[in-house]
Order: structure tokens, then sequence, then C-alpha cells
């Protein structure tokens, strides 16, 4: 009778393309999958450049080294996401500068971003919650005023688009994840779109420890050397083996996951209806990937005892982010600018409903059916 939050998805070719790896005897990165894979992405997002990375947290990390940034610089990202998009830049000495949310999509308020603005201010990164895309526009257009840089945190947003665009693929970089909470999994990894023809180079040769390998593997210089600073961001082959199996089934990956978050959004209109909880609202410019189903209580409603209602249950369900503000390393690191009302409520009040393939009808009709009783019954 238990029904898990998350359960990973395996496509049935994921170990056949392992072996194949292994009988072609090329184990380290950038063997004919990781090409594969990458070309996927190009085509998917149109970026100048996909390049696979061990995370999504190695992509923003890249992308820090890519632009430059420096002790002391300042770039404006919401609170409300996971540790690696600040991280990334506090690595290069840089300071993050929160701003709350939109009460709507839960992704960085658009309005709050150009306020926040500093001589000190190097870069954007937008982090499109759930799958659902940011109010991109606006931002390009705030970032080319102020010729400021444009990092997307597209870490839920594969197979998402923003306006027809695939996200990840608008701003000057764009960071995945494919870790196996998400949809598309490789069990840990990631990639960095670079989407500026400019920065392809110098993003190859920061990916490959600082050298231009990849250039001298494809014949265009004789020998690679030392050419800047930059790590080791590569997956092993192994890894993108098993991610091309995700990707040629990424379609029917997003429709079969589309269904189950439409069938919750139809048995939960009920509720919302009497003002018990509040459903996911999705732009109309949004076409989302269905990463996840959560709902938003009312504030005065107390989230861990339906929570633990639900665990009593055997459902599994969990709340999200610890807004990064409020944390230790962000009080010690980062800056707010502005009130952050909707960041501090929407975040206590959020709890993520089990979705993955494979979790039948009746499943979440019966997850509905407690929660039902859990509000209409306190």
């Amino acid at each position: 009778m238990q029904i898990l939050f998350n359960k990973p998805y395996i496509t049935g070719k994921e170990l056949y393309y392992i072996s194949r790896a292994h009988e072609m005897g090329r184990l380290a990165g950038d063997g004919d999958f990781t090409a594969n894979c990458h070309h996927w992405m190009e085509q998917n997002s149109g970026c100048s450049r996909a390049l696979l990375t061990h995370s999504c947290t190695a992509a923003l990390e890249m992308a820090a080294l890519l632009l430059n940034i420096q002790p002391g610089d300042e770039v404006i990202m919401p609170s409300y996401t996971f540790v690696s998009t600040a991280n990334a830049f506090v690595l290069r000495g840089a300071i993050p500068i929160f701003v709350d949310i939109r009460p709507d999509t839960l992704n960085i308020n658009e309005k709050r971003i150009e306020a926040a603005i500093t001589f000190r201010t190097k870069a954007i990164v937008p982090v499109h919650y759930a799958g659902v895309a940011c109010e991109m526009d606006e931002i390009m257009a705030i970032a080319r005023k102020h010729d400021l840089f444009v990092v997307e945190d597209a870490a839920q947003g594969v197979m998402s688009k923003y306006k027809g665009r695939a996200l990840g693929g608008i701003g000057d970089l764009g960071a995945y994840s494919f870790h196996e909470t998400k949809n598309v999994i490789s069990g840990e990894g990631g990639a960095l779109l670079v989407n500026r023809p400019d920065f392809v180079r110098q993003a190859e040769i920061i990916r490959e420890k600082g050298t231009d390998r990849s250039r001298f593997f494809r014949g265009e210089v004789d020998k690679y050397t030392w050419q800047s600073a930059g790590s080791s961001f590569l997956p092993g082959e192994l890894i993108a083996a098993f991610l091309w199996a995700q990707l040629q089934e990424a379609e029917s990956i997003t429709q079969t996951r589309l269904s189950a978050w439409n069938y919750y959004h139809e048995l939960l209109a009920p509720l919302e209806a009497l003002g018990l909880l509040r459903r996911p609202i999705i732009p109309t410019e949004c076409q989302h990937n269905a990463h996840m189903y959560y709902i938003l209580l009312p504030e005065q409603k107390d989230r861990q005892s339906v929570m633990d209602g639900l665990k009593a249950q055997q459902i599994n369900t969990v709340f999200h982010y610890v807004p990064l503000h409020s944390s230790p390393a962000g009080q010690q690191l980062g800056r707010v600018h502005g009130n952050m009302t909707n960041t501090d409520a929407l975040s206590a009040q959020l709890i993520r409903l089990p979705l993955w393939i494979g979790i039948s009808q009746t499943q979440q009709e019966r997850v509905c059916s407690i929660l039902d009783n859990l509000l209409m019954n306190p």
C-alpha cells in the first residue's frame, strides 16, 4: 500500500548502451554516446554548444568560471532554490543577492530584479521552478539594458518551453540536471548549454581542465596544453550511455508525466474551490514538463500535521527548499534585497505529492482522498 514519492524510470535500453560503450573500449568522457547526447541537446534547445557535465552543480560552476566571476561581484537570484545556484558563484567570491519570488509560479519576481542591480552586479540567475519558465523576455531585456549576463538554472526544465523556446536555451548560458530525481536521468549528471558562439571555445577549455584537448581531438591543433583555469567536469561514457537511452524517450517520458500531473490537477480542483489548497499555476506562455506536482496549503494550516497524516497512510510526500536567505550560509555569504514575503510564506506552505512514471490513477486517487480527509476534517 506504500506510495513512494519518487521512483527512477528506466527505459530498457540503458544496460544495452552501457555494454556497447564497454565493447567500444571508451569509458572516459567525450565518446560516441556523449556526442549523441550533445547533438540531441543542441537540436532540442538551439544552443551553440551543449557540454555534458557530472552534475548540474558542475554546469553552474562552469558558468561562473566562464563569466569570469570575481570576488565582490554580485549575482541576482531567488532565495527559493537549491544551494548549488548560489554555491557556484560563492566559490568564485561572488555575493548572491536574493530577491523575492512571484506568488503564482514561485519563480523569481522579474519586477524585483532591476531595483537590486548595482555597479557590482555581474549576472542574473533565473531558476525555472518545477519546470515552469520564468518571465524570460523581461529578464533578458533587463540584462541587456544593464549589460549583465543571464544564466538559466534549468535543472528542472528539460523539455519545458517558454513561448516555444526550450528552457536553458534563452539566456547566455543554461544548466540542466539529470539527477535521478529529475524527469530524464543518468543517476548523477548535468549539462551546460552555451548559447553564445563566442563562449564555446572557452567553455570547452574550462571543461577539459583548462586545456584545449577538445580542439586536439578534432585535429585543430597538433598538441594540447594548459590554456586557462579549469577543472574536470566531464562525466564518464557509461553515464552518457545511460543518458542517451533516456533522451531518446524524452518526449514520451514528458507526455506520460503530464498525464499524471493533469490527473492530480483534475482531482484536486474541488479542494481548491473550497479554499483548502492552491494548485500550481501555469502561465499560458509556459509549456511545462510535469517535473513535480505540488500543493500550497492555507497559511493557517499546519503543514507538518498534513504530511504526518499522509505518512501514517504510507504516502510519502516532501516539502522543498528552505529559503537560502534564512540559512546560516545564506545569511553569512549572501544579501537580501527588498522583502521576502512570498518566499517566506509559500516555502512553508508547499507539499510535493508523489509523481513518477508508473504511478497509477488508483494511487493518485488514494493520495487525493486521504488529503481530502485531512483537510476537510482537521
